[in-house]
C-alpha cells in the first residue's frame, strides 16, 4: 500500500514507504530522510479527528513535548507537522519487533520480563517528569531495537485522540486497547502518572503468567468493567516478593500504587533479585539503562542477602489468541462514539441516605436504651440480711473481704453466695454449713469468689441460698471501682475493638474494594459494641444488669453498624461513577 498523496506533499524532505502499522491511534508509514538518509516512521493521526480545533491543539501542545524527550528507553520524535489534512509525528524507526512478538513466539523468562518492566518504567518515569502521559501502554507498543534495546512508542498519542478518555461506539467497540486501561482511565476521571503505572503493571502481571488479571473472555465492556468494580486475581505462580509489587501496582485506588514510576522500579528491582539471584539482569539479556536508585535497590538486596540462589525460569508464552486486540480508526468510520463511562456505569441503587438515617436512629437508641433501665431490678423481699442490711434495695458489698448473711433456717443446711450480670456467671463462693439456732435463726460468714471483685463493676445481681430454699436474688453494689473490673475497662476495650473493625471494614469500602460480606460482619460486630457498650454505661452508673436491656442495646449497635457499612458501600460506588 503506498502512502496518501497527502502524506508525500506535507513531508517533501522524506521518501514515504509502505504502511507498517496501525491501530486506534492512528497509521504508520516508513519513510527515509532524503538527505540524512535516516530511516523513521511517520505516525498518522486518525483523519476522523483532524478536523476539531480542540484535537489539534493538543497535538500541537503534546508534539512539542514529546520532541523534547531525551531518554534511551523512549522512541525519538524527530519532527512534527500540522496540515489542513493530516497531524504527523516523525519517529526513530525501530527493526527489533515488539514485546507482543516475542511474548507470542518463543516467549519471555521472568528475568526478560522484569527487565523489560524496567526499561519501560524508566521511560515512563522521564515522560512524567516532563509531564506526559502515555495511557496506552501496551506489549505492542514496547518496541525493540535490532540491537535489543528497549523503548517504548506512542507517547501521548491517546491524549491527543480523546484527551484520555477511552472512547468506544453504543455497541460496546472500544477505540484503543481496552485489556490495559486503568480504572480511573475507563471511568474518564483525572488521570495522573498513575494510569501509566496500573498499565505497566498490568503489562508486567501478563508476561509472567500469561494471563490477564481480569476475564478476558466477556468482552471490552466486561474486562474495563471488573477493573472498577471488582480487585485483579492474586496472581498465579509467581514467588511472594515478585508478587507483590504487582499486585501493588493494580490497586483500583491510585493513591494506592507506587507513587511514580521509578519507586515502581526500585521494588522491582530489589524483588527480581530476591527471587532470581545474582546477575539476573546479565543474564536476561535485555540491555537496560538503570537509574542510580534503582541500580542501587539491587546491590541493597544482594548486601541483605548475599548467598541468593540463582534461578532460571523457563520461557512464558501468551495463552490468548490475541489479548491486546486494538480497533483501528477506519473500523469505526460513521458511528458515534461516547465516553466509556456512559457504557460502563451500573445503575446506582437507592441512595446510602436512607441506611444512614436508619443507622443513625440505631446509634442514637443504642445509647438511650440503657439508661432507660432502673437502677435496680424489682426483686421479691427476704428476711435475709447482709451485713445487717434488709435486701429491700441495693446492698453495697465488699467483694473483697468476707460479709455476714444472716436469717433462717428449719433444719441444718448450707449457705452459698453466687454473683451474675444479666444471667452471666461471676463467680460462687464456697458453700457454708450452718445450724439453725433455737430461735431457727443461722449467722454465716461469706467469703466471695476471687474473681468477683475483678469481674463486678458498679452493680450486679447477688444470689442467695440457704439450704433447699429457692435462691433470694438482690441488688448488689460493688464497692470496688468500676474502672478496676471487667465490666468497666473490659466492656470499654471490647466496644472500642468493635468500633476499629467495623471502622477498618468502612475504610476499605471506601478505598474501593469489594467487600460483599461486610454488612454481615458489621451487624455481628455492632451487636457486640452496642452490648459491650451497654455493659459499661451500666457498670458506671451503677446500673443492675437486664438482659431484656442488653439484648436491645446489641440489635440496635448491629442495625448502627450494618447500616453505616451499607451506607458506606452505597456511597464508594456512586462516588467511582461521579468522579
Amino acid at each position: 500500500m503506498t502512502a496518501p498523496a497527502g502524506l508525500t506533499a506535507a513531508l517533501p524532505q522524506y521518501a514515504i514507504g509502505q504502511k507498517i502499522g496501525s491501530g486506534g491511534m492512528g497509521v504508520v508509514y516508513e519513510g527515509v530522510h532524503r538527505s540524512l538518509g535516516r530511516h523513521v516512521a511517520i505516525k498518522q493521526l486518525p483523519s476522523d479527528v483532524v478536523g476539531d480545533v480542540e484535537v489539534n491543539a493538543r497535538f500541537d501542545r503534546e508534539a512539542r513535548v514529546l520532541a523534547s524527550l531525551d531518554h534511551p528507553h523512549i522512541v525519538p520524535v524527530y519532527d512534527y507537522v500540522q496540515t489542513g489534512h493530516d497531524n504527523l509525528l516523525v519517529m526513530e524507526k525501530l527493526d527489533g519487533g515488539t514485546v507482543y512478538d516475542r511474548f507470542r513466539g518463543p516467549g519471555l523468562t521472568g528475568e526478560q520480563t522484569c527487565a523489560i518492566a524496567l526499561a519501560m518504567l524508566g521511560g515512563l518515569h522521564a515522560a512524567h517528569a516532563a509531564g506526559v502521559l502515555h495511557l496506552d501502554i501496551k506489549p505492542k507498543n514496547l518496541l525493540f531495537t535490532s540491537a535489543g534495546l528497549l523503548k517504548v512508542a506512542d507517547f501521548g498519542i491517546a491524549q491527543v485522540v480523546s484527551e484520555g478518555a477511552t472512547l468506544m461506539t453504543h455497541a460496546g467497540e472500544v477505540l484503543g486497547t481496552p485489556a490495559y486501561i486503568a480504572p480511573e482511565q475507563a471511568m474518564g476521571n483525572a488521570l495522573t502518572p498513575a494510569a501509566d503505572i496500573y498499565s505497566a503493571g498490568t503489562v508486567l502481571y501478563e508476561l509472567l503468567c500469561g494471563e490477564l488479571p481480569y476475564d478476558r473472555t466477556r468482552g471490552a465492556v466486561s474486562m474495563m468493567r471488573q477493573r472498577i468494580f471488582n480487585d485483579p486475581r492474586p496472581l498465579p505462580r509467581v514467588p511472594d516478593p515478585l508478587s507483590t509489587v504487582v499486585m501493588r501496582s493494580l490497586a483500583r485506588d491510585p493513591q494506592h500504587r507506587y507513587r511514580d514510576a521509578e519507586a515502581f522500579a526500585i521494588d522491582l528491582s530489589a524483588a527480581a533479585t530476591a527471587v532470581f539471584g545474582q546477575g539476573w539482569l546479565e543474564r536476561s539479556a535485555v540491555p537496560v539503562h538503570l537509574a542510580p536508585r534503582v541500580s542501587g535497590a539491587i546491590s541493597q538486596q544482594l548486601t541483605r542477602q548475599p548467598d541468593l540462589p540463582t534461578v532460571v525460569t523457563p520461557p512464558i508464552r501468551a495463552t490468548a489468541q490475541d489479548s491486546t486486540r486494538t480497533l483501528d480508526p477506519g473500523d469505526f468510520r460513521g458511528k458515534q462514539l461516547r465516553p466509556a463511562r456512559e457504557l460502563i456505569q451500573q445503575p446506582t441503587g437507592p441512595s446510602p441516605l436512607w441506611p444512614a438515617l436508619a443507622a443513625a436512629v440505631a446509634l442514637v437508641a443504642m445509647v438511650v436504651v440503657p439508661f432507660l433501665a432502673p437502677k435496680a431490678q424489682d426483686h421479691p423481699s427476704s428476711p435475709i440480711t447482709i451485713q445487717g442490711k434488709a435486701l429491700s434495695g441495693p446492698v453495697e458489698v465488699d467483694l473483697t473481704k468476707e460479709f455476714t448473711v444472716e436469717g433462717t433456717i428449719e433444719r441444718p443446711g448450707t449457705v452459698k453466695f453466687d454473683l451474675n450480670a444479666a444471667g452471666i456467671p461471676f463467680g460462687s463462693s464456697i458453700m457454708q454449713n450452718v445450724r439453725p439456732a433455737a430461735d431457727r435463726t443461722f449467722r454465716a460468714e461469706i467469703t466471695p469468689d476471687p474473681l468477683m471483685r475483678w469481674l463486678a463493676g458498679g452493680a450486679a445481681t447477688g444470689s442467695i441460698t440457704v439450704g433447699d430454699q429457692p435462691p433470694v436474688e438482690f441488688t448488689l453494689a460493688s464497692s470496688v471501682h468500676p474502672m478496676a473490673t471487667a465490666m468497666g475497662t473490659g466492656s470499654l476495650l471490647l466496644a472500642l475493638f468493635a468500633v476499629a473493625y467495623v471502622e477498618s471494614l468502612m475504610r476499605a469500602l471506601r478505598r474501593g474494594y469489594r467487600r460483599p460480606a461486610a454488612p454481615v460482619a458489621a451487624l455481628l460486630l455492632g451487636a457486640l459494641f452496642g452490648g459491650a457498650l451497654w455493659l459499661f454505661t451500666c457498670a458506671l452508673s451503677s446500673r443492675e444488669p437486664a438482659a431484656g436491656y442488653g439484648v436491645g442495646a446489641a440489635i440496635a449497635g448491629g442495625l448502627a453498624a450494618a447500616g453505616f457499612v451499607l451506607a458506606t458501600a452505597w456511597a464508594a460506588r456512586r462516588r467511582v461513577l461521579a468522579a
